[in-house]
């Protein structure tokens, strides 16, 4: 809008007060909506112009009508309040969960940008597959996924009480790329090459001195799987056995 007066006008009018599409998730003050870029085009074109004010790579933002948009709000009394969004591909070639993703200035710091990431990971576990965001990722979007993937890790890594422990089954139990997951172990230094293969090699001690560190702190926000309604659009292909 070129004017204030139609800005204003626009708000004296308008009677939405919650993102266009389908509610899928909803726990206490937080909100998650899926919102269809063919279906509805100008608000998702919209939602992309947005973006572009705060992410310097964001080229796309006219075709809109290949890509599902998963709005994320905090509701209060007067409505629904956009915090950010990330978008997917509904089909992916490279596996991409997901396109683009964005924490609105005033709500970044308190948790919603991993929120997000660990959102897509849940839609990724319900698809039955494996997802990494698009390449290049922002130095910001290496650090946030980085920290997400190590404190995912970590976690499981603490709590598992088997004999032996892959790469490929932790790919399997949180939908995290293998590549993605082994990047992130060598960065902590939990992963050796030994006789043509990659071994995880952690001890509890050092695990515990990594959930110890800030950087690798646990997410103020949780994903709650029961709160989650939604299931995958059509049948995607299975991780490989």
């Amino acid at each position: 809008m070129r004017l204030e007066k139609t800005y204003r006008y626009h708000q004296g009018e308008c009677t939405v007060r919650q993102p266009l599409g389908v509610e899928i998730y909803r726990k206490g003050t937080i909100s998650v909506y899926e919102v269809d870029g063919k279906d509805n085009k100008i608000y998702c074109q919209n939602m992309c112009l947005l973006a572009k004010l705060f992410l310097d790579h964001k080229t796309l933002y006219f075709d809109v009508e290949p890509f599902l948009f998963y709005v994320l709000c905090e509701i209060d009394k007067h409505g629904t309040h956009l915090v950010g969004y990330f978008s997917k591909e509904k089909e992916s070639p490279d596996g991409n969960n997901v396109a683009c993703i964005l924490t609105l200035p005033p709500f970044q710091r308190k948790g919603y940008g991993k929120f997000l990431i660990a959102f897509s990971y849940e839609l990724s576990k319900l698809e039955k597959c494996v997802g990494s965001p698009e390449k290049p990722l922002s130095d910001l979007g290496k650090l946030s996924y980085r920290s997400y993937w190590s404190y995912v890790l970590l976690d499981i890594l603490r709590n598992f009480k088997g004999n032996a422990l892959s790469i490929r089954d932790l790919s399997i139990m949180t939908s995290i790329t293998q590549q993605d997951i082994m990047e992130t172990l060598q960065s902590m230094n939990m992963v050796k090459y030994w006789k043509g293969n990659h071994v995880i090699c952690v001890t509890a001690k050092l695990v515990e001195e990594h959930l110890k560190s800030t950087q690798y702190k646990r997410p103020p926000l949780f994903v709650h799987e029961d709160a989650l309604r939604w299931s995958p659009p059509k049948r995607h292909k299975a991780l490989k056995k």
